[in-house]
């Protein structure tokens, strides 16, 4: 979901919550559970501008409570008047909240207590002098009391509207996680028949190998000569019979990745957590000091995870690989027109100029260990480069200078990668 759209929505729920109210003694100053609904929805959605936001609802909420009255009451300027310093305690509250935001004071469980109750009563106070002026430090302070005893209740309430959300998350995020361990272990054990025959195939090749070492021998030394045609159709047919039985374990590969795993989608930023772990994890196993920069745009859902995990996690794995021991690689994702934009980019060796235009062929790697004859461990550029142009209808560039660094461009339409059947209404 948008920003924009977010924005509209939440605002929405603020304006229609502000129906909710009960009548306190200042004249026509009232506390409703919009009072409530705004700063909770501030506290759970992180990409919410609390200005906008304040400014937004405020003006909703104006118009809301205008027409209601209106349409019960009538006299519709009088009632405008009237209802207009109540927009007052929403700018108020977004600003103030915008503030501790940005001074990275922490508003997180413990303190969401203290900041909404001193939130609250600054922009209930703000509002009762424009109503009120001077009258609002009447003798015994009793309406500061008041205020002071709403934004008490008000921030308990908060608080746990907060945590039970939270709370229903970590249950929803964790009925997800343990669905996807299910699928997992039905993969592993389908993947695991698969290997079986790999190995039992692995004989057979050798078996094979040994056979057309024979006939080479036996050409070489010029000796019997009539078994040649024989041993030849022999070795044929074996290559005929492993080509087929890999081709049933290709299959069963191919069935229990088609459906396991495309039954489920996922937010970018929770394919970013994971990338984050695992990718840590592999430059430390590599004994490495590098570190990675996530620096990612607008959150998203998809179904197509797999294959972004795959391009991206192969595409950083290559970056370190690249770092002999000690840098730094950044991933980056932008909205650009209609297309969602990765960047991977990394200040290791660099690719020669003249490897440049060789790296997405098949079969071709720059990083092989000639000592082991040991390839790089990620898919390979060839897998990622077909992944993205015929899984995902994208495009992938390279910019790289020897000694320098290397810059990995992926382009995916977002119509392509994004999906609205599953999708969840939070990012935080």
């Amino acid at each position: 979901m948008n920003k924009a759209k977010k924005l509209l929505i939440c605002s929405l729920l603020v304006g229609l919550s502000s129906l909710l109210y009960i009548d306190f003694y200042v004249a026509n100053f009232k506390f409703s559970f919009a009072g409530v609904v705004f700063p909770f929805l501030l506290y759970i959605y992180d990409d919410l501008n609390p200005v906008l936001f304040g400014f937004s609802s405020g003006f909703l909420l104006v118009m809301f409570r205008w027409i209601f009255l209106s349409f019960l009451q009538g006299i519709l300027g009088l009632k405008l008047y009237h209802i207009m310093p109540e927009m007052v305690f929403y700018i108020v509250y977004g600003a103030v909240f915008y503030v501790i935001r940005k001074s990275n004071i922490s508003i997180k469980y413990r303190n969401i207590l203290i900041v909404s109750t001193m939130v609250d009563f600054i922009s209930n106070i703000l509002e009762t002098y424009i109503r009120i002026g001077e009258d609002l430090f009447s003798p015994g302070y009793s309406i500061i009391k008041i205020l002071l005893f709403v934004a008490v209740l008000r921030a308990a309430l908060i608080w746990i509207m907060v945590l039970g959300y939270n709370y229903n998350k970590l249950l929803l995020i964790k009925e997800e996680h343990d669905k996807r361990y299910r699928n997992l272990l039905q993969i592993i054990s389908q993947l695991k028949t698969e290997i079986y025959w790999m190995e039992k195939n692995k004989d057979h090749i050798e078996r094979v190998m040994a056979n057309a070492y024979q006939l080479f021998s036996n050409i070489s030394e010029d000796g019997t000569k009539d078994s040649w045609a024989m041993e030849a159709l022999e070795i044929a047919k074996d290559i005929h019979e492993i080509k087929k039985e890999y081709s049933l374990v290709v299959m069963g590969i191919e069935d229990a990745m088609a459906n396991k795993l495309d039954n489920t989608g996922m937010h970018f930023s929770e394919l970013v957590a994971i990338l984050k772990e695992t990718m840590d994890m592999e430059a430390k196993s590599q004994g490495k000091d590098i570190t990675i920069y996530y620096n990612t745009g607008e959150d998203f859902y998809t179904e197509k995870h797999y294959y972004l995990m795959s391009i991206l996690r192969n595409l950083l794995i290559n970056a370190i690989d690249s770092i002999e021991s000690r840098g730094n690689i950044a991933l980056s994702h932008i909205v650009e027109g209609s297309n969602h934009q990765f960047t991977v980019q990394d200040n290791g060796c660099g690719i020669k100029e003249d490897e440049l235009p060789h790296i997405f062929s098949p079969g071709y790697s720059s990083k092989i260990d000639y000592s082991t004859g040991q390839v790089n461990r990620g898919l390979g550029l060839p897998l990622i480069e077909n992944i993205i142009k015929v899984n995902l209808n994208g495009n992938i560039s390279v910019k790289s200078e020897y000694g320098i660094g290397t810059v990995f461009t992926v382009l995916i339409p977002a119509e392509e990668l994004e999906s609205d059947a599953d999708e969840v209404f939070y990012t935080g």
